[in-house]
């Protein structure tokens, strides 16, 4: 191979490597809803896929304040937002009439529960699913 060939097998290679490891292209997220009111999520049964990039659009429709409390998914997360979540990275609170956004990526399948932690005795619960 010729020096020209030599210069271009490592130009692609400083090229393939100065990419992030993992890159998520976080503007193709696909955008998921879930609406929390009094005492429910609509909807109350999410199915996300490891690995696809999620922006998960939390909106409070009711007049108290509500939580989206998944721990045991959220652990499992590659989250871009952080500062969406509580300090104990457990929850996403949001008080009446508040909408935020959270971005992540699953990286472990299962089902994980879903609760309002201040709602969860009124049936205010739900499940997710990561195939």
């Amino acid at each position: 191979m010729g020096r020209i060939g030599q210069a271009f097998i490592l130009a692609v290679t400083m090229l393939l490597s100065a990419a992030p490891a993992g890159a998520v292209e976080w503007d193709k997220a696909q955008r998921v809803t879930v609406a929390t009111s009094e005492f429910q999520f609509t909807p109350s049964e999410l199915t996300f896929r490891r690995g696809v990039p999620y922006r998960l659009h939390l909106e409070n429709r009711g007049k108290e304040e509500h939580e989206f409390t998944a721990p045991a998914f959220i652990k499992t997360l590659r989250v871009r937002n952080p500062k969406v979540l509580n300090a104990d990275h457990t929850e996403v609170v949001l008080q009446p009439g508040q909408a935020k956004d959270f971005y992540f990526v699953p990286q472990k399948g299962g089902h994980f529960p879903l609760i309002c932690a201040d709602h969860d005795w009124a049936g205010m619960t739900g499940e997710i699913t990561v195939e």
